[in-house]
């Protein structure tokens, strides 16, 4: 598995995403997914799962050192004393002492962004964290971050996949050397019966969803955190990276229409 090299710390490329797996469940598919060789886990105090995750990886036996785990503060939680809360929260249920990455999971509008880094710094600095980061950031956002505030941030998590292009944002990051985390890398499962991905996947013998997330992650500086229960799924993405697209493929995915944002809510920042 490769990783990307961010902050201090190394990103596996793929990873596992938890979101909407809660209980039982979610602990059976991060503990089959660690089984695999996965060793990226993404999960967030809003998934109401921490405490499944914390679990699987607990029963493990995995070595703390070769495990990457992301969790995210809410959007509500972007006072001083409410992120000290969230995180020490997340890290009782995760049975950790220290995440690899703690992100913004979504801005605020009322929020200070300067306040908001300066807390995450005090935590990075205290060994709570790793390496702090953001998700669903815009450029205005992105760029009041990194250019104003001097931030050092790991990563920028957005919505990611062969229906919606995200150039603009993807170029701002890359001119700073940080990383895209793709998350909806399989853009929320349609990828699956894409017409033009199924084409080239019959070709290489593999299914539009691997087509899919190998596009993604023959890009350089892009990770991906695809969510897969099945212990099924998990095998087939890490399947994915044994793919070989050619010019042809990526020409056809690249005529495919790029304006399918399938994650918005009424709280998201606008768009660029």
């Amino acid at each position: 598995m490769s990783k990307l090299h961010t902050q201090g710390i190394d990103l596996p490329r793929l990873g596992l995403g938890t979101y909407r797996m809660q209980g039982d469940l979610c602990r059976a598919a991060v503990e089959s997914a660690l089984s695999l060789g996965y060793r990226h886990i993404d999960t967030a105090e809003m998934y109401g799962n921490e405490d499944a995750v914390g679990a699987a990886i607990a029963d493990s036996g995995i070595a703390r050192k070769d495990l990457h785990v992301t969790t995210k503060v809410w959007h509500e939680n972007l006072a001083p004393d409410a992120i000290f809360r969230a995180i020490e929260a997340s890290l009782k249920k995760l049975r950790l002492d220290h995440v690899d990455l703690y992100l913004v999971h979504w801005p605020s509008r009322t929020m200070n962004l300067a306040v908001v880094f300066e807390t995450l710094e005090k935590l990075r600095a205290e060994g709570r964290t790793r390496a702090i980061g953001v998700c669903n950031f815009n450029l205005s956002l992105l760029r009041q971050t990194v250019d104003d505030i001097k931030a050092s941030i790991a990563c920028n998590q957005i919505e990611y996949h062969v229906m919606l292009d995200q150039t603009p944002v993807r170029s701002y990051l890359s001119k700073k050397n940080i990383p895209v985390v793709a998350y909806a890398p399989l853009a929320q499962g349609r990828a699956a019966s894409n017409e033009a991905l199924t084409s080239i996947a019959r070709k290489h013998g593999a299914t539009a969803a691997q087509v899919a997330l190998k596009w993604l992650l023959d890009q350089d500086d892009v990770a991906a955190i695809p969510k897969a229960s099945r212990a099924e799924s998990q095998q087939a993405n890490l399947d994915a990276l044994k793919l070989q697209l050619d010019d042809d493929d990526r020409r056809m995915i690249a005529a495919l229409p790029k304006t399918q944002r399938f994650v918005n809510p009424s709280f998201a920042p606008a768009w660029d």
